[in-house]
C-alpha cells in the first residue's frame, strides 16, 4: 500500500480502512464470531459481549474472561488470569510503538495506541508502516485498527444469535481463521535472516513448551527463547 506524503490525515485514515477491509478485518471478524456464542451460554446480554470485544480486544482473554464466569470463579482471579494470558501483548507492543511515536506525543496517546494493538494489527503495522511518512503512521494506523474492531464487534454481535445454528467443525474452523492469516502475514513480512530463524524457532519450540511447561507460560518462554537466539543469529542484519 502506498501513501502519498502529501494526502490529508482524514484520507491516510481511509486507505487504512480500505486495507483492512480488503481482508484482515474480516478474519478477525470472522475468528471473534464464537465469542458472541460464548456469552450467550453464560447468560450474558449481546451488548456485554460487543463491549468485551471493544474494550478487552483479545479472543483467547475473551474466552478465558466468558469461561471463567461459567466456572463461578472470583473476580479477582479473572483479573489476574487475563492479565497473564495478555502478557503476549508487551513485546508486540514494545515493537511497534517506536514507529507510531511523535514529537510531542503525550503519555495517553500512546497508552491509547498500544490499546489497539493485537495480533492482525501488529503483524500488518509491522509490515506496513515502515513504508508510509512518519507523520502518517498513526492516522492509518488508528484507521486499520479501528476498522478490525468494528467489523470483528459485528462478528460478536453476530454471533451471538447466529453461531448455534453452523455446524460444529465450521464453528471451530472460523477459531483458526486468525493464526492462520497472523501466520502468512508474518511470512509476507520477512526481511531478514534474524525474521526467518526467529519464526522457525518460534513454531518448533512452541509445541516443546506447551507440552513440557504449559500452565499459560508456554508461549512466553517460548517466544523470549527463540527472538534471543534469532536476536543472535541475526544481529549483523544481513538479507535472508
Amino acid at each position: 500500500m502506498s501513501v502519498s506524503a502529501d494526502w490529508s490525515w482524514q484520507r491516510v485514515a481511509l486507505a487504512g480502512m480500505r486495507d483492512a477491509l480488503m481482508l484482515p478485518a474480516w478474519i478477525v471478524g470472522f475468528g471473534l464470531i464464537g465469542i458472541g456464542s460464548l456469552a450467550r451460554d453464560v447468560g450474558y446480554p449481546v451488548d456485554v459481549a460487543v463491549l468485551s470485544t471493544i474494550l478487552v480486544w483479545a479472543g483467547p482473554s475473551q474466552v478465558l474472561f466468558f469461561a471463567s464466569i461459567a466456572a463461578g470463579a472470583a473476580w479477582s482471579a479473572i483479573v489476574i488470569a487475563i492479565a497473564f494470558a495478555s502478557l503476549r501483548f508487551l513485546p508486540m507492543t514494545m515493537a511497534i510503538l517506536p514507529l507510531l511515536r511523535r514529537p510531542g506525543q503525550s503519555v495517553w496517546q500512546q497508552v491509547l495506541l498500544a490499546h489497539y494493538v493485537a495480533v492482525t494489527a501488529w503483524s500488518e503495522g509491522l509490515r506496513r508502516l515502515p513504508g508510509i511518512a512518519p507523520h502518517q503512521r498513526v492516522a492509518y494506523f488508528l484507521g486499520f485498527a479501528n476498522t478490525c474492531m468494528a467489523v470483528s464487534s459485528l462478528g460478536t454481535f453476530a454471533g451471538y444469535y447466529l453461531l448455534g445454528a453452523l455446524p460444529v467443525p465450521f464453528a471451530a474452523g472460523l477459531l483458526c481463521l486468525t493464526p492462520m492469516f497472523f501466520l502468512i502475514s508474518l511470512l509476507a513480512g520477512l526481511r531478514h535472516r534474524g525474521d526467518v530463524a526467529a519464526l522457525i524457532l518460534g513454531l518448533a519450540f512452541a509445541p516443546l513448551c506447551q507440552r513440557f511447561i504449559g500452565g499459560g507460560f508456554d508461549l512466553i518462554v517460548a517466544g523470549l527463547v527463540a527472538g534471543t537466539l534469532a536476536f543472535l543469529i541475526g544481529r549483523n542484519r544481513k538479507p535472508a
